[in-house]
């Protein structure tokens, strides 16, 4: 409500002004016209500019700034000329405008890039330069990210656009008991990640109105940045190959992580549920590998120790399958 008095304070006075001063020797009426329309159109910019991060208003005003420099410049260097009066206003006023509009749209063009971490990148070696990582929502809600981090095996920066963090507050606000607590999590592990100090978080604020859909308004910020995504969502690294975007997976990271194990091998293993089969007992592996273990059925509960037999690659994962020997000798629980 504040603001709108403003505008209002603002709309009569440009009006009266115009009004009493009568601009280009208008009449009165007219020039309260021109005041009244003068108004309304910085009013329109303002409701633009406002909405412009600071990044790209900074970098906007450089840009501009340097091409009226450079507009002067050239002028001065055509004052020799000797053209006409009217040709060498002519010339001044085209040079101060038109390079101050490109300066302007240059530089708000490139506001992502006015950050000190480039000015610094600018002073390093040759060859050395920033490598991005965009998080996607998903794998921000995943968590396993911040494992990762806290190992240092992420190097770079590590991108997280407004528009992801937009999406991890609606689903933290949701009514959804289920989606709110994900939500949340995410945020918690953004927060966690943040406190990493060998980790560099940025906020970005690019966005891309004219898309809609999220997914490929990452696949923008990666084009714009040179950047890879960071995701576990299956249908948005396909799309990102698809578009020439590198992709790191963590799924695909559990996957290649996975011990390796071989057929012949013995393990020790605690058995926790039956089978499908009537002798088959159920055992897991610390990454969650599943693996059956036939005649296991009467060791329900107790550790025991195992042959491979075979290892199968599925669509879910890998699945394990090992056979107990009777005459193996049981390994009892350790009690506490």
């Amino acid at each position: 409500m504040g603001i709108l008095i403003i505008r209002v304070v603002f709309v009569v006075l440009c009006s009266t002004i115009g009004y009493f001063f009568t601009p280009f020797g208008v009449t009165n009426l007219m020039g309260m016209v021109f005041g009244f329309l003068l108004s309304l159109i910085i009013i329109a910019l303002d409701t633009k500019v406002r909405k412009l991060p600071v990044k790209v208003l900074v970098s906007s005003l450089i840009g501009f700034l340097v091409g009226i420099a450079l507009a002067n410049l050239i002028n001065s260097l055509l004052g020799g000329m000797g053209f006409p009066f009217m040709a060498n206003y002519f010339v001044r006023l085209s040079l101060l405008g038109g390079l101050g509009y490109l300066g302007l749209v240059v530089g708000a063009k490139k506001g992502e890039w006015f950050d000190l971490k480039h000015i610094k990148a600018a002073f390093k070696e040759e060859g050395v330069l920033e490598r991005y990582k965009v998080l996607d929502t998903s794998v921000i809600i995943d968590g396993r990210i911040a494992d990762v981090c806290e190992t240092g095996f992420i190097d770079g920066a590590l991108v997280v656009p407004q528009f992801i963090l937009r999406e991890l507050q609606r689903v933290a606000d949701s009514s959804d008991s289920l989606k709110r607590n994900r939500g949340r999590r995410g945020l918690d592990i953004l927060q966690r990640i943040k406190k990493q100090p060998h980790i560099n978080v940025q906020i970005s604020e690019l966005d891309f109105p004219n898309t809609k859909e999220v997914d490929l308004k990452l696949i923008e910020v990666c084009k714009h940045l040179g950047g890879k995504i960071i995701t576990n969502d299956f249908n948005l690294n396909k799309i990102a190959q698809l578009r020439g975007i590198e992709v790191l997976n963590i799924n695909e990271l559990a996957n290649a992580l996975k011990p390796v194990v071989l057929p012949g091998e013995m393990m020790n293993l605690f058995i926790i549920k039956e089978g499908k089969e009537p002798t088959q007992g159920v055992a897991y592996l610390d990454d969650g590998t599943m693996v059956v273990v036939d005649n296991a059925r009467r060791a329900i509960g107790r550790t025991i120790k195992v042959v491979v037999t075979s290892v199968i690659q599925t669509t879910a994962g890998k699945m394990i399958f090992a056979k107990y020997e009777h005459e193996t000798t049981e390994i009892p629980r350790s009690t506490k």
